[in-house]
């Protein structure tokens, strides 16, 4: 006798490039990774940087073999985009994930959480203190104190120098550092975002033990001052986590993943337990 057999449904999963309008009428491009899901994560870029860059493809790869959609786009003046890159500019890229969120809600798509890297971390932190409509966020190697790390790029005495010139051009970088811009990003307040997001909004930070670009003791900020927190540390893993790209995606859709009940991180009762519940991930040898 025959056993009757059950065909296999096969789903077609599609890249499909999107062109987004932003309030200020500039077209921001993305992929959507379409999985037939109409549940969305959104994956926003650090400094500099885009779409396709890492480690923004591996969390999309990740998050389409575990059938859920993903849309990873280039922020105003980068990649793709049309725009002009200024320095700064943390809150208006915050207005831009809106104008996506906006769109992709448009399109009868759930948005299921904001993820972003470095800057991006900062932006989805922005976001989810002013707008209090996404409930699960995740800040890879994101910065706390956004004083630090400037004269890096711009050199010593930069306050001064760009007080006399009004600008400061960083050749190597090839993009023009205004006095206005600069101020932007030293008046952006990351510790009173993360006291406004509420306590139903899940946070993880994700931080590299071995990041040059932002030390990893910035990490613990936000675990002392946003509710909902889980802090993961990877060991060895470097800013855009170059060798450990597996070990953030997993790590980024088991927290998404994660029932709220049963998060052992949930809402703590003290900032020290916050800090004491960080989980570290060490490679496998």
């Amino acid at each position: 006798m025959n056993e009757a057999t059950t065909p296999l449904l096969s789903v077609e999963i599609q890249h499909r490039r999107v062109v987004i309008e932003n309030s200020h009428g500039e077209k921001l491009v993305g992929v959507l990774h379409d999985t037939g899901s109409t549940e969305t994560v959104v994956i926003c870029h650090g400094f500099r940087s885009s779409k396709d860059r890492i480690p923004m493809p591996a969390i999309a790869n990740v998050f389409e073999k575990a059938m859920i959609s993903s849309f990873r786009f280039d922020f105003a003046g980068n990649g793709e985009s049309q725009g002009s890159f200024e320095y700064g500019n943390y809150r208006r890229e915050a207005e831009d994930l809106r104008s996506v969120l906006q769109h992709l809600r448009g399109e009868n798509r759930d948005i299921s959480a904001i993820i972003g890297h470095s800057k991006g971390g900062s932006v989805v932190l922005l976001y989810a203190a002013k707008y209090k409509d996404v409930h699960t966020v995740v800040n890879i190697s994101g910065r706390f104190f956004l004083e630090r790390g400037i004269e890096m790029r711009l050199g010593k005495d930069y306050l001064k120098r760009i007080k006399e010139n009004g600008f400061i051009d960083v050749r190597k970088f090839e993009y023009r550092v205004t006095e206005e811009s600069l101020m932007d990003r030293l008046t952006t307040n990351t510790h009173e975002a993360c006291l406004s997001i509420h306590e139903n909004c899940r946070v993880l930070t994700v931080h590299g033990t071995h990041d040059r670009i932002v030390h990893v003791t910035e990490a613990s900020e936000f675990a002392k001052y946003i509710k909902n927190h889980k802090l993961c540390l990877i060991e060895g893993a470097d800013h855009e986590f170059t060798s450990h790209q597996h070990q953030l995606a997993s790590t980024v859709l088991s927290f998404f993943k994660m029932d709220l009940k049963k998060d052992e991180g949930g809402i703590s009762t003290s900032n020290r337990d916050r800090i004491r519940s960080a989980l570290t991930i060490k490679p496998r040898i």
